[in-house]
């Protein structure tokens, strides 16, 4: 094992401020690179016993399989600990027109032939030589996860390998469990120091830089680089260096939210293996199935409904099961820092900002935070100022993307039935650069060249399935009679084979999440 750089200036210590999923997944990210690597770095994560984590995040990508993996915790143990389900996609209710069939699915999958083909124009010229006469929507014309997610199946069987499958997942998770997981891989496994107390304040050196957090005992932790994880209050890049925090409300007006849990009514009731998303007057509500509960709550608008109102509504969708349950109540502003990464300060999680739960960004935006960090990890501090910069601009472009794109699912919409939907359509609320792009895809499907940024958080394919899930565009048409439209049909056709033939074989989504519990997934 190569010995630690002793040089003037070297990264030796990263200091993280905040448990919760997002400190105690920066300590396992960095800590585990240090095992691979060998670099002898010390990881210390200090959290205070007095301020409670927000803990609703339940929602992941599927990049959650790949983090799970790279810090070394196998999914059969993460499935037990977090009373984790199977994620496959999301369900949008009542967000086109608010009609009783309106709905559509946002699979986790891509569209069949993704990056060879687009399949858009030729679904919107239906019909296609081997379409299938039921799968009228677009999510299931180009896929067959849609199928899956309304049967109740899981995306794999018992008998695959741990992180595969049939179908591309993620997880629902209860996230004060998941915590506790990755405190207890981080410290028993990884060699992570957990440190109890409160920080009070933060001492600075000459250039600016923090060299310690003291805390409320007295006792002073010093490090190179201090991770910020300390939630809405952003104790280091707000208390300490103050920058600015950039809202959004004027493109997004949530700035509430309401969440219950509510237990299953036998042990045989189905678990949903996706997000569903009913839209409301005033906001949407969150309906996601774990493995003893489902957690249900309401995004909504203070500016368009009062609290009693939103929690009358919803009362009203969880039904006579929630009736004495107790509602968790959450104020936040919706926006992100002006940086993220100031000096030898980094900001992850809630410190950075917090937009609404929508299409569950923000454990993703973790991810991705914390994938940038241990990359490109600074090893002296020389260099630090340049990995920031990029980080900044980086990061300053994700948020401003997924902004834009959560903004999609409300300017699209049909509905005019309430000021919350009519002031969502107008212009003013519309950021420039997805006007734009709107404007193109009225005659364009999009493309990958719609988006200037090599890797985007949300892609072209996401853009598809919510565009043409809520029925906006279509002036554009494919050419059956062409190479390209036979390629199209033989993917359709394809695509519905597949769709029979997983729907026949795959277990119901309750069955897998038992045989997991009892047996196991196959390790790799």
């Amino acid at each position: 094992m190569p010995d630690a750089d002793n040089s003037p200036g070297a990264v030796q210590t990263v200091v993280v401020v905040g448990g919760g999923s997002a400190g105690w997944l920066a300590a396992c990210r960095l800590a585990a690179r240090s095992v691979q690597t060998g670099s002898r770095l010390t990881v210390r994560l200090v959290e205070s016993t007095n301020v409670p984590s927000v803990g609703v995040g339940e929602g992941t990508w599927p990049t959650m399989r790949n983090t799970l993996r790279k810090i070394g915790i196998d999914e059969t143990t993460f499935i037990r600990s977090c009373d984790a389900a199977l994620k496959q996609g999301a369900r949008f209710v009542g967000w086109t027109d608010g009609s009783a069939d309106d709905a559509y699915y946002h699979p986790l999958n891509p569209p069949a032939g993704a990056g060879d083909i687009d399949l858009a124009p030729y679904w919107l010229g239906r019909p296609i030589a081997g379409a299938s006469a039921d799968a009228a929507s677009f999510a299931d014309w180009v896929d067959y996860q849609a199928a899956l997610c309304d049967a109740g199946l899981a995306p794999k069987t018992i008998t695959a390998p741990e992180y595969g499958g049939h179908a591309n997942y993620a997880y629902h998770l209860d996230a004060g469990k998941f915590a506790t997981l990755l405190r207890d891989h981080a410290v028993n496994s990884l060699g992570v120091e957990h440190v109890l107390g409160d920080v009070v304040r933060a001492n600075q050196a000459d250039n600016g830089d923090i060299s310690d957090v003291e805390l409320a005992d007295g006792r002073r932790l010093a490090g190179d680089l201090f991770v910020d994880c300390s939630g809405f209050a952003a104790l280091l890049i707000g208390g300490v260096y103050d920058v600015p925090f950039r809202s959004c409300r004027d493109i997004l007006f949530a700035d509430r939210a309401l969440a219950m849990q509510i237990p299953y009514q036998t042990e045989h009731d189905p678990i949903a293996c996706h997000t569903i998303s009913t839209a409301q007057d005033a906001g949407w509500i969150w309906d996601i199935g774990l493995w003893t509960r489902r957690g249900v709550g309401h995004v909504y608008s203070s500016a368009h409904t009062s609290d009693d109102e939103a929690e009358a509504a919803l009362r009203r969708y969880a039904g006579p099961a929630a009736e004495q349950l107790p509602v968790r109540r959450i104020t936040f502003e919706g926006g992100h820092r002006e940086r993220f990464w100031q000096n030898n300060c980094v900001a992850i999680g809630l410190s950075a900002g917090f937009i609404e739960p929508l299409e569950a960004s923000a454990l993703m935006l973790i991810e991705t935070s914390l994938d940038a960090l241990v990359d490109r990890l600074p090893q002296t501090r020389s260099t630090m100022d340049a990995v920031a910069r990029q980080f900044n601009a980086t990061f300053q472009h994700h948020w401003q993307r997924i902004i834009e794109f959560l903004k999609l699912h409300y300017v699209i919409t049909q509905r005019r039935d309430t000021a919350f939907w009519r002031d969502n359509v107008a212009a003013a609320s519309i950021p420039d650069g997805l006007q734009e792009r709107l404007d193109l895809w009225t005659h364009h499907s999009p493309a990958p060249q719609d988006f200037a940024h090599a890797r985007e958080v949300f892609s072209w394919p996401s853009y598809q399935y919510v565009l043409h899930g809520m029925r906006f565009g279509g002036s554009y048409r494919g050419q059956p009679a062409t190479a390209e439209g036979s390629s199209a049909a033989a993917l359709v056709a394809r695509n519905a084979r597949v769709r029979a033939e997983l729907v026949s074989k795959m277990p119901r989504h309750r069955d897998l999440l038992r045989a997991v519990r009892e047996h196991g997934l196959q390790r790799v």
